[in-house]
């Protein structure tokens, strides 16, 4: 511990675990105390190895190695991605119509298509490798792409030559994930990031073979604001979105115009979101504009700004939450969500809408990949917690829906053998907070089974009640899973969101622990085999329940838990923080900084006894910061009377997301697993038990 201050205009707090901050990660004492702690939890992980090891092989044995993903037309062309038995990391290729014999998928890989990207290559000899996104050019002759080495999504833009199979020179780093081309077929659009705060502040165009400093296209003056680019679906129109948590502005420029004039669709407000495709002289907009729930409107392309000319496509409703729409010559699809759950619209030009139908209590539907505008069909994916994911076609010609694919899993899953139920808990303050449920039949639901309960709850991000091969382990153990859709998220429209951000946060964590009680009370778990877990605002959730209600949970998971948010929110350095203050608040204003730390949950760790604990991170998080879970554990630990153990694993050489790579992944899962066992089984961990 080292005495250090953390001053702001609205008081001093005194931080003595600051020192283990290290922007330029390579202080080697800190490294030297982060692997340290890695070393610390293997030792007391160790009497649960064994059981670590057998949920590994159990999770990756459900596995199709050599799966791929149903192809997709596009340009002429079918495009896939493919795994290979072993192999960490995806195989992107594709394969010309004719070849193809315009079937939209067969169910076996395909060894003659071409090879556009191998993950797997362009990994080899590096700790960490994620793809970020992928166009082709209107051509179909190059492919731009971008990858992180390091996990920090600083992305690096490279160029492929897919007729002779050679990179290009043109290497751009720090760089967003996104890229568009203009039709020239040589010039790039792409997002530079600012590389303290990392989000996109500058549009740049990139001419392949230049050199120099790419000419700036747009520059983002508000630090609250992010960028990103891309072409409208039509192929017409270069789009740049700037957006921020509640307000959004984009800008469009036809895809031949080599002056690349951009012209904003309409100006930023506070408090107005949308966002927009082409189709033919007209722009969609799904916008909350006199919409609390949103709603979808058609606008001529030079008078978009114009609000008397908008026309309704989709009207407001004040029970249906407008997610997501895509667009097609003769028809639109919306992601709407009533009741808590993801549906999809489909509606003809002109006509009456109808929507597609469920096979589940509880489940999520989900528009699929249609990149072309001239079709029938509408591919979109299903899903439900005994369901594994499925892509469906449906046609409008005549109502059909063709399976295309189901997830395989390997081995004896029986869906029959698992029962799902959707229902509400009630919440202190009246409301009622949707459950999503699964368990194995014959589960005994008498309060003596463990149960793990997941929950987020922020940025207006909804918890999709989905399938999962890796949670059977759980579920096959004799665990009861939940999925608590608290305030904070939008499963029950944009009023759920606005109740669980700024001053209504506390909402949040209220929510999950008072459906923790009616599940117990309900007979779901036993009182004393209570596990939770959640990640990133997730993770501040667990925080949270960590001090107010530490006898509710015998154990928390707290992946990269945001628990610091004071110190985070008053430091602009720190990336992302300008992008946030309207989530939780601006601390450098009094009433902000008090509601904050009323709930952060580093500053109110107390003496008391605390859950186990097993807690993540990543060296290199962009998102949340390594030393914030760091710091927290180290705290937790100070202050901890009950003796239950609380450790912290730090990934060298990942970010945010994790490991990289398919079956890195599932090591990681399955140590969470074993932990949460081993306790509710009452299992020996390390000494502390």
């Amino acid at each position: 511990m080292r005495a250090h201050r953390v001053a702001s205009p609205n008081g001093v707090r005194d931080d003595v675990y600051y020192w283990l901050r290290d922007d330029t990660r390579s202080d080697p004492e800190v490294l030297g105390y982060l692997q340290a702690e890695n070393e610390y939890t293997d030792a007391m992980l160790a009497p649960v190895q064994p059981l670590i090891d057998e949920l590994y092989n159990e999770i990756v044995a459900r596995l199709k190695q050599d799966d791929a993903t149903v192809p997709v037309r596009y340009r002429g062309y079918w495009y896939s991605i493919r795994y290979a038995t072993g192999q960490e990391y995806p195989i992107v290729v594709r394969r010309a119509d004719a070849a193809h014999g315009g079937q939209a998928y067969v169910d076996r890989i395909e060894t003659e298509d071409d090879i556009l990207l191998d993950g797997n290559a362009l990994a080899s000899g590096l700790p960490f490798f994620q793809l970020g996104g992928y166009e082709v050019s209107p051509d179909n002759r190059l492919l731009a792409y971008t990858e992180d080495t390091v996990g920090r999504r600083q992305y690096r833009l490279r160029v492929k030559d897919l007729v002779t199979g050679t990179l290009l020179p043109d290497v751009i780093e720090n760089v967003d994930g996104g890229i568009a081309w203009a039709d020239d077929n040589r010039t790039l659009l792409y997002v530079e990031k600012d590389p303290v705060t990392l989000l996109g502040r500058r549009v740049r165009r990139h001419e392949l073979g230049s050199v120099g400093e790419d000419p700036i296209v747009y520059e983002e003056p508000d630090e609250s604001f992010d960028l990103s680019v891309e072409r409208s679906k039509s192929e017409r129109y270069l789009l740049i979105a700037s957006e921020s948590t509640t307000s959004s502005e984009w800008r469009y420029a036809r895809t031949d115009d080599a002056s690349f004039d951009f012209k904003v669709v309409v100006p930023r407000e506070e408090d107005h979101e949308y966002q927009l495709d082409h189709l033919d002289d007209r722009f969609l907009i799904r916008t909350n504009w006199g919409a609390l729930n949103f709603r979808i409107v058609e606008a001529p392309i030079a008078h978009a700004a114009d609000r008397s000319r908008w026309r309704d496509v989709v009207s407001h409703d004040p029970e249906v939450f407008i997610q997501d729409f895509e667009i097609f010559r003769s028809f639109i699809a919306v992601s709407e969500r009533s009741h808590g759950l993801m549906n999809i619209r489909v509606q003809r030009w002109g006509e009456a809408p109808f929507h597609l139908t469920a096979d589940d209590p509880t489940y999520t539907m989900a528009l699929g990949s249609n990149p072309e505008l001239d079709t029938t069909r509408l591919r979109y994916i299903y899903t439900s917690l005994t369901t594994p994911g499925t892509t469906y076609e449906y046609d409008l010609t005549n109502g059909s829906r063709v399976l295309l694919k189901r997830d395989p899993v390997l081995g004896e899953f029986d869906p029959a053998n698992y029962v799902s139920e959707f229902i509400w808990a009630p919440a202190r303050d009246g409301e009622r907070i949707p459950v999503s449920i699964v368990y194995r039949k014959g589960t005994p639901l008498n309060g003596t089974a463990p149960l793990y309960q997941y929950g987020y709850g922020s940025y207006g991000l909804s918890m999709e009640p989905a399938f999962s091969t890796s949670r059977l382990s759980l579920l096959d153990r004799g665990f009861v899973y939940a999925m608590a859709h608290i305030r904070g998220g939008q499963e029950m429209g944009r009023r759920w969101y606005d109740a669980g951000r700024l001053e209504h946060k506390w909402n949040t964590f209220n929510d999950f622990v008072d459906v923790t009680d009616h599940l117990v009370a309900r007979g779901y778990c036993a009182r004393d085999k209570v596990f939770a877990a959640g990640g990133s605002a997730g993770g501040l959730l667990m925080g949270v329940i960590a001090n107010v209600a530490p006898d509710r949970y015998a154990a928390l998971v707290a992946h990269v838990p945001f628990v610091d948010i004071v110190t985070t929110m008053l430091d602009t350095s720190i990336p992302l923080t300008t992008l946030e203050y309207d989530e939780w608040g601006n601390p450098n204003e009094a009433a902000a900084y008090a509601y904050m730390l009323s709930y952060s949950p580093y500053d109110n760790i107390r003496r008391q006894p605390y859950p186990a604990m097993l807690v993540t991170t990543g060296l290199w998080d962009s998102q949340v910061q390594y030393y914030e879970p760091a710091k927290w554990v180290a705290k937790l630990r100070q202050h901890d009377t009950g003796g239950r153990p609380l450790l912290l694993h730090v990934n060298l050489e990942a970010g945010h997301g994790g490991k990289s790579g398919r079956y890195e992944h599932m090591r990681e899962v399955a140590r969470e697993y074993g932990f949460i066992i081993a306790l509710a089984r009452g299992m020996r961990i390390g000494a502390a038990s």
